[in-house]
């Protein structure tokens, strides 16, 4: 059951009959050796970590150790209670959690990095949004975190889900192309059709730069996860009305790949360019430092 690209894995999902989630299951106990309700209630270890940072944002009021974000996730639920959203509930909700949890990570709290810390909202806010919203039991979302954990595997493999080596594209691109395909899937969209949805929320940001303030992974990081997630959203949105990816996820993956190298260091998490560049950044440095 294991596989090095999207190809690889559509080509076992037709071969088999299996889910993606199954054959991303299977793969894991191939290769630990251990059981599948094992390999499960792992993932379900991950699913809480995920719905109480989400939750822990909502109801406390929470300060990153750079000063530079908190109680973000807070007021966008005031809003939505307001009745007044410009994005409408569900993305305004999918945007909190996103948020939210970047709160959680910045504020020394207990999070997923999913794929990474920088990223860390969008694959919750993406699939807890869309599984509340949907009714979907415990085994699903699990399911979608698998689906997920597949497209991290495979732009892991092929390319980088690192900031350092491949700029904003690597973290929250990522992140948004997981969460579109495990939405995708569990919603009944075909293996093609969930790495369609990867492929175009991945190709959505191609070339966002990493250009943290101060260095820290607060901003622009918190407000990139709340464009990833209306990203993952959006991208499973197209996919499932059929439309499908032009250039193809395994061509998406190393063309990202390739962006990113060519990439100066200075937008590749250095905070020596972009926005940790400009006097607002340099000045807001200087305070944090000291």
């Amino acid at each position: 059951m294991n596989f090095k690209n999207g190809s690889e894995l559509e080509a076992l999902c037709m071969e088999t009959g299996k889910s993606m989630a199954q054959v991303c299951i299977e793969r894991e106990v191939e290769l630990s050796g251990r059981s599948e309700e094992n390999i499960r209630e792992e993932m379900k270890l991950n699913y809480v970590v995920m719905k109480n940072a989400v939750e822990r944002a909502k109801n406390e009021t929470l300060h990153s150790m750079g000063g530079l974000i908190g109680g973000e996730a807070q007021k966008l639920h005031a809003r939505m209670q307001s009745g007044k959203t410009v994005c409408g509930t569900r993305i305004s909700k999918a945007m909190a959690a996103a948020m939210g949890v970047m709160e959680v990570n910045a504020s020394m709290g207990l999070i997923v990095a999913a794929p990474t810390a920088g990223s860390c909202g969008i694959l919750p806010g993406a699939v807890l949004t869309t599984a509340e919203a949907y009714g979907w039991d415990e085994e699903q979302i699990l399911d979608a975190l698998f689906v997920a954990g597949a497209i991290g595997l495979i732009i892991m493999r092929n390319a980088t889900v690192s900031g350092a080596e491949g700029g904003c594209q690597a973290e929250t691109g990522s992140a948004a192309a997981m969460a579109a395909a495990g939405i995708v899937s569990v919603l009944g969209g075909s293996p093609r059709q969930a790495l369609d949805a990867a492929a175009v929320a991945l190709k959505n940001v191609m070339g966002l730069v990493c250009d943290p303030i101060a260095g820290l992974v607060e901003s622009p990081c918190q407000k990139r996860n709340a464009i990833g997630v209306a990203n993952a959203l959006l991208s499973a949105e197209i996919s499932l009305a059929g439309i499908p990816s032009i250039v193809p996820f395994d061509e998406v993956v190393d063309a990202a790949y390739r962006v990113g190298k060519k990439m100066p260091m200075e937008l590749r998490e250095t905070a020596l360019g972009g926005l940790a560049a400009t006097p607002t950044a340099c000045s807001l440095c200087s305070r944090i430092y000291n």
